[in-house]
């Protein structure tokens, strides 16, 4: 009995180490895949969603801006 305990504790280990590696493994794979999006997005220069919310929040400010001093103008010719 005690050899075929040692036999499954040595293959528990191994199974172990198997997952642990497979974990790295496939978070290394990951890693190296969002380090190759992020690039090519950065060569073709797209902007990011939180850049483009950020942007869009700038026009509109901008254009309110832009509203309130034609008003403005209006006003002061009437």
């Amino acid at each position: 009995m005690s050899k075929s305990k040692i036999i499954l504790e040595k293959l528990s280990k191994l199974f172990e180490q198997g997952i642990i590696s497979y974990k790295d493994l496939s978070n290394e794979i990951l890693n190296i895949i969002k380090s190759q999006r992020d690039e090519i997005v950065l060569r073709m220069k797209i902007t990011t969603k939180e850049e483009t919310e950020i942007l869009k929040k700038r026009i509109e400010k901008l254009e309110n801006d832009m509203n309130k001093i034609k008003k403005s103008k209006k006003v002061k010719r009437s």
